[in-house]
């Protein structure tokens, strides 16, 4: 009887050790939006079994509309979330301890369309373009500031391109992945500018956590942050099961416009170009954040006291060297 407890002992000490051993640590990770092409290096990772091979227990949540990312992240309710560099900078400047621990686009996939006949950015200058009401303290004071854009030309964008195809001296801004698909199925072939290509500087789909978290939690930022730039270099090669997945968070998601949004992503390079092309996916630089710190500045959407090196880190991303 004594040899039955003792080898049952054993056997219930040596299945807590195995369970410990392959126990995975759980991470809430928050997107921008519903679920999307431009999220599918995360749902890649995911896919692929690469979160769960680092030891990570990853949970996708889907952004929106009504969902205020940051909040969530402040309150506990999200452990990293998908964010902006500008929307970090101005949390810090108001004593939120949230940091930026990697970047999934090298570019801001916002851009401003217009129709054929426009050929250089310079020629919106005078002319109507629709934007929405934050783009007032993001990208239109960079608008004003490089090209001389003025307040009297906006006009209120309405979440649909049927304004711009119906108005041929109406411009608007939009997304290279989603907007475009949109204009060319409504019989208009637009003239696009990315404004990153133009020197616009922030990031974009960046991963954003807590200073407390991070302090508590180094490694798995560095694993997360790793495994991700993993799964956006695997779905570039072959997206099909991140894309399943996808669809299955939002039903409302097509083939079509997924395979239009990645080849959008490929050719515009939004997460392959600049910094990431020799530094490794998910990469960022002290330089383009204190560019971004400059614009700011500059636009007044940032006091010039603020330590903007407090909204971000380098520390996953500096030995991270997962190339395109």
């Amino acid at each position: 009887m004594l040899n039955k407890m003792l080898k049952a002992g054993v056997l219930a000490i040596a299945a807590v050790c195995s369970s410990a051993a392959f126990a995975q640590t759980k991470v809430r990770f928050l997107t921008n939006w519903f679920a999307e092409e431009e999220h599918g290096g995360f749902y890649q990772a995911l896919a692929d079994g690469i979160y769960k091979k680092a030891g990570l227990d990853v949970e996708i949540k889907m952004g929106g509309p009504q969902i205020n990312g940051l909040q969530l992240l402040l309150a506990g309710q999200a452990d990293m979330i998908m964010g902006y560099d500008l929307q970090v900078l101005k949390a810090v400047e108001d004593g939120f301890p949230v940091v930026t621990v990697a970047a999934a686009f090298q570019k801001d996939p916002q851009a401003i369309f217009a129709h054929p006949d426009i050929k250089k950015f310079e020629e919106l200058k005078g002319k109507p373009i629709a934007i929405a009401a934050t783009s007032n303290v993001t990208f239109w004071p960079w608008l004003r500031g490089k090209f001389g854009f003025t307040d009297d030309q906006i006009r209120p964008y309405t979440f649909s391109v049927q304004p711009f195809i119906a108005d041929k001296n109406l411009s608007q801004q939009g997304y290279i992945t989603s907007e475009t698909l949109m204009i060319q199925k409504g019989g208009v072939n637009p003239t696009i500018f990315l404004m990153a290509d133009y020197g616009y500087p922030p990031y974009a789909t960046t991963v954003i956590t807590t200073r407390a978290y991070l302090e508590k939690n180094p490694e798995v930022v560095k694993k997360f942050v790793a495994a991700s730039a993993q799964g956006w270099k695997n779905y570039f090669t072959d997206p099909a099961l991140a894309n399943v997945l996808i669809k299955k968070d939002d039903p409302q998601q097509t083939d079509e416009q997924i395979a239009f949004g990645i080849a959008k992503l490929k050719e515009y390079k939004l997460v392959t170009d600049g910094d990431a092309a020799k530094s490794g996916i998910m990469t960022m630089t002290d330089a383009r954040w204190k560019g971004t710190y400059d614009f700011m500045v500059a636009a007044k959407l940032l006091k010039p006291t603020t330590d903007y090196k407090k909204a971000y880190t380098l520390d996953a991303v500096k030995d991270l060297k997962v190339l395109p």
